[in-house]
């Protein structure tokens, strides 16, 4: 009886795919299957280091050994809507989806090989109890349980309330961003290889202080995955 409900409500009220906001068919969850094979991919993870679009944004800045991003931002895109969805609609769990379907990806490359533990980009406490959860966390939790490596977000703390990144230029956005995260000691992170993980990636500033802060407490290597990049 429950699922002849749910049935009919399903027809009055059809649920829609986020990212084309066409009708969901039976067996569909959030996004259509159309979507889900016709989102912009970036590829990057098949791309040689040198070579990455992500990696080259940090030369000469912090070491980056491995830059991926499962998608390609375009304003007013596919892409754009998922996020908007993810970050102002309430619907962590679609990050962890697309982490999902990125860290299924990643595995058949064998980068589960590569990584000793997920780490995500904190959210200030402030904004955090505002929001209620940090797309980030979803996004990792994502990743992990297909690469099965350990995801930690209590490690990375963002001790100061910056302003919004959207519309500075990257000096400002640095500006903004280098002198508010700190390490805490719940975990050894001394010698490990750790993927660093955020929503979308910019100029990167914000991702830059992060694996700053990490590196001066002598990780081995640092790589960095985002749902998408701009």
């Amino acid at each position: 009886m429950k699922k002849l409900i749910q049935d009919f409500i399903s027809l009055i009220f059809p649920d829609s795919c986020y990212s084309c906001q066409g009708v969901l068919l039976q067996g569909e969850y959030k996004v259509c299957t159309a979507c889900r094979g016709n989102l912009p991919f970036t590829n990057y993870h098949k791309l040689n280091p040198s070579d990455n679009p992500i990696t080259q944004k940090f030369f000469g800045k912090v070491p980056i050994l491995y830059g991926l991003s499962f998608l390609q931002f375009a304003k007013d895109g596919k892409v754009q809507r998922l996020l908007h969805h993810i970050k102002y609609k309430n619907e962590p769990e679609l990050a962890e989806i697309l982490g999902n379907w990125y860290g299924a990806e990643l595995f058949e490359k064998s980068f589960h090989q590569k990584f000793d533990m997920i780490l995500s980009v904190p959210l200030h406490p402030k904004k955090l109890k505002i929001r209620g959860y940090n797309q980030s966390d979803y996004f990792g939790r994502g990743l992990s349980k297909q690469l099965q490596i350990p995801f930690y977000d209590n490690i990375l703390l963002r001790n100061v309330h910056s302003s919004t990144q959207t519309k500075k230029t990257r000096y400002e956005r640095w500006q903004n961003v280098h002198t508010i995260f700190n390490v805490s000691d719940s975990v050894d992170i001394k010698d490990k290889s750790i993927l660093l993980v955020d929503d979308v990636i910019t100029t990167g500033a914000t991702l830059e202080a992060c694996a700053k802060v990490l590196l001066e407490l002598d990780v081995k290597f640092i790589s960095i995955a985002t749902i998408a990049v701009a």
